[in-house]
């Protein structure tokens, strides 16, 4: 009798936090000019140990980016304190593409992308990146295109500065 009534209480928990897990889902995107080559671009965003010098959010990158490589990204919110996340380098294409992914299957994952395009005069940055989980629904994400767009206005900065 007890193994009837967990079925129906159990078995529909757990099919509700299934859909919430595969319907929780963001997504973020943020783009900027920068007036010089894709492959400048891409020389400072491969330089992981001056990070902590120009990115106002990856503060630190423990590891080299290489296709199939893993690094450790130092996430700094606006508030509270570093997030240490692990990440798998899933694309590296030079001077194009820099894609990165991660989490926990279920709860919560990210796929981060830097793109490069050449555009006349420069280059178009591209930041997109898709989240997806149960934890979407109870985590404010409000913060990431700000911090995106910090990013991007700093890769410029260092871009132009070099």
């Amino acid at each position: 009798m007890i193994w009837t009534i967990l079925k129906w209480v159990i078995a529909p928990l757990i099919i509700i936090a299934a859909v919430l897990a595969l319907a929780g889902k963001d997504t973020f995107h943020v783009e900027i000019e920068i007036p010089a080559p894709p492959k400048k671009v891409w020389n400072v965003l491969m330089d992981t140990a001056a990070y902590p010098d120009w990115n106002p959010v990856f503060v630190k990158v423990d590891g080299e980016y290489q296709a199939g490589g893993k690094v450790k990204n130092t996430v700094q919110p606006p508030t509270g304190d570093p997030l240490l996340i692990d990440a798998k380098v899933l694309t590296l294409e030079p001077n194009r593409e820099l894609r990165q992914a991660g989490g926990m299957t279920g709860l919560l994952t990210f796929d981060h992308q830097w793109l490069l395009e050449p555009i006349d005069g420069g280059t178009r940055v591209i930041q997109h990146e898709v989240d997806k989980g149960l934890f979407m629904w109870f985590w404010n994400s409000d913060w990431i295109i700000p911090a995106y767009t910090r990013t991007s206005e700093a890769l410029r900065e260092a871009v132009l500065n070099q």
